[in-house]
């Protein structure tokens, strides 16, 4: 399989001590910090903090003598907004999910594109939403091909995976580890993991560096496996629409969502990341909207009920007014308001 990650962007990465960057004590108790951020209520963290100076060392211990193992994972299901599988590996494994990533990541995220937006340090949903936008008044006359990959954390290929990550890392000892967590689980990625964030970034950057250095498509824009072209001419977009879906057939062994490929005229707005971007402004998704309503109405039942607190309502309701300050949502946010008398 060709890799136009590593041919075009990449020097050759084969630092000896990335290894004992990732297992030494200091990045494993900097991993506990980030990961446990936020979590000090659930049950399972706490146990592991209670002896936290023992676990720390015995994880450390484990992986200078490679005999780690990753443990079991438990599945749950959530609805945001969709039904997703979650998989939740133990705390001790994904403290180590977090060690790797603060190392990894600062050495792949030199090869990806400007244009990558999911879990990416100054990125995000709300940057690739503005960048869009910038993209999009360059002309009124343009149309927007916006694709998703079906089933994607499912459908990545592990052998294709590690292949892409040995192109930068030629450790063995690193090489071993990131093997181990990869095939912890039994296919595809597990939705859950902080490393499989960076993982899926890895994987797709083939397709960004086939769109950005083959396609030379200048107006292209990635959010996971949510991704943008544009263009004045909308048959050379539906022409587009094979081309791209055989690349992810061929190398990536992924397909596009057929019933998830549009092409829309900027002047009928262009829906992507919750948001639809239309000339002079944007607006929030029907859906998003609606589901911002249910779930505010859930929690102001719970919040009368008893069965949260003020304090607890109050950072969703502020969350969602955030939410908000991105587009033209002031009819909403004065609805809200009026709707759970918050000022």
């Amino acid at each position: 399989m060709e890799s136009w990650g590593g041919g075009i962007n990449g020097r050759e990465i084969c630092h000896s001590d990335i290894f004992e960057k990732i297992i030494s004590l200091e990045n494993l108790f900097s991993a506990w910090q980030e990961f446990s951020d936020g979590k000090m209520k659930k049950a399972d963290v706490l146990q592991f903090k209670s002896r936290l100076e023992d676990n720390i060392f015995q994880l450390h211990r484990e992986l200078k003598s490679k005999s780690y193992q990753h443990s079991h994972y438990t599945a749950f299901t959530v609805c945001d907004p969709k039904l997703r599988r979650i998989h939740k590996a133990i705390v001790k494994d994904r403290v180590l999910h977090h060690a790797i990533f603060r190392i990894l990541y600062p050495i792949f995220d030199k090869s990806f594109i400007y244009d990558s937006y999911s879990c990416r340090v100054e990125k995000g949903t709300h940057r690739a939403v503005k960048r869009l936008e910038s993209f999009l008044t360059k002309s009124r006359n343009i149309f927007a091909l916006k694709c998703d990959i079906r089933k994607f954390f499912d459908s990545i290929d592990q052998e294709i995976l590690l292949n892409l990550i040995k192109i930068k890392i030629k450790d063995e000892n690193v090489f071993w580890l990131i093997e181990a967590i990869i095939k912890s689980f039994p296919i595809g990625l597990p939705l859950g993991n902080v490393s499989s964030q960076l993982f899926a970034n890895i994987y797709l950057n083939e397709l960004d560096q086939f769109a950005k250095h083959s396609l030379k498509e200048k107006y292209y824009i990635r959010y996971c496996d949510d991704f943008v072209i544009l263009s004045d001419n909308e048959n050379y977009l539906k022409n587009l629409i094979p081309t791209i879906d055989n690349f992810l057939r061929e190398n990536l062994k992924l397909n596009l969502h057929p019933n998830k490929v549009i092409i829309r005229k900027y002047r009928q707005g262009i829906d992507f990341l919750g948001y639809v971007v239309l000339p002079h402004h944007k607006v929030l998704r029907t859906k998003t909207k609606k589901r911002m309503f249910r779930k505010l109405d859930e929690k102001y039942v719970k919040l009368k009920s008893g069965a949260i607190s003020e304090d607890s309502f109050n950072s969703s309701f502020q969350s969602y007014l955030g939410v908000l300050k991105h587009c033209e949502g002031y009819g909403i946010e004065a609805f809200l308001k009026r709707s759970f008398r918050k000022g």
